[in-house]
């Protein structure tokens, strides 16, 4: 998903590397990334001897994430160790391991003023329409949660809790400027969670029998899931 968020071309051509066979696609690739350093080309093993192992169809899905691990973490390691040093010099690690991103995110920014009247002007559905009854359902239970609610729920939808300086209107994405949608989510309810796809500002939400149920599931994922 970070990935998809910053990258995403390079995400674009992981996918079709776990959806497609290898010879489809006909690309020939090893267990290794080029890295540039000062306009110095350099090899870097994801496993041991990576550069002489194939990626097959059997192996692909550990090469995609590996590939991955070292696109956002090992690539860039030494720009994140000197940001940690940094962050850590103006607050002790023991300060802030107490609290999870979500949480973290909230203190720094402080509770957002989510005005759900202006969200719900500037939401488009897919598979619903905003009179279905399902749909008011919805609006009802967002208009009564309180602000802690409202403010994980955006975070949630969205990837962040911050409210856009030009209002829901100019909510951004992946592809630009990209209003937050509801989906409705295909395979029957039972089991299932609101899910959500950050970088589209979009939610996947199963049809439950009553509002009540609605309710109670949003409220679960909103708190204790993780954003999409």
């Amino acid at each position: 998903q970070d990935i998809e968020a910053l990258e995403p071309d390079f995400y674009k051509s992981l996918k079709q590397i776990i959806e497609y066979p290898m010879e489809v696609i006909g690309i020939e690739l090893t267990f290794s990334a080029e890295s540039q350093t000062f306009g110095k080309y350099q090899i870097i093993d994801l496993i041991p001897d990576g550069r002489n192992i194939n990626v097959t169809d059997e192996n692909k899905f550990e090469y995609v994430k590996l590939i991955s691990q070292h696109r956002m973490t090992t690539a860039i390691k030494t720009q994140i160790e000197c940001f940690m040093d940094g962050f850590y010099e103006m607050v002790p690690p023991e300060l802030i391991s107490i609290f999870s991103p979500t949480e973290l995110e909230l203190l720094i920014c402080g509770l957002p003023d989510v005005d759900i009247e202006e969200l719900r002007i500037n939401t488009e559905y897919q598979q619903f329409t905003a009179s279905d009854p399902y749909i008011v359902w919805f609006w009802n239970i967002l208009r009564s949660f309180n602000r802690e609610e409202k403010a994980l729920f955006l975070q949630f939808v969205t990837g962040t809790s911050k409210v856009p300086l030009d209002g829901f209107g100019a909510l951004q994405g992946m592809r630009g400027t990209q209003r937050f949608t509801v989906h409705k989510a295909y395979g029957g309810s039972e089991g299932k969670l609101p899910a959500a796809h950050t970088c589209f500002n979009q939610l996947d939400l199963p049809v439950y029998n009553t509002e009540e149920e609605l309710r109670e599931k949003l409220l679960l994922a909103i708190k204790e899931g993780s954003e999409g």
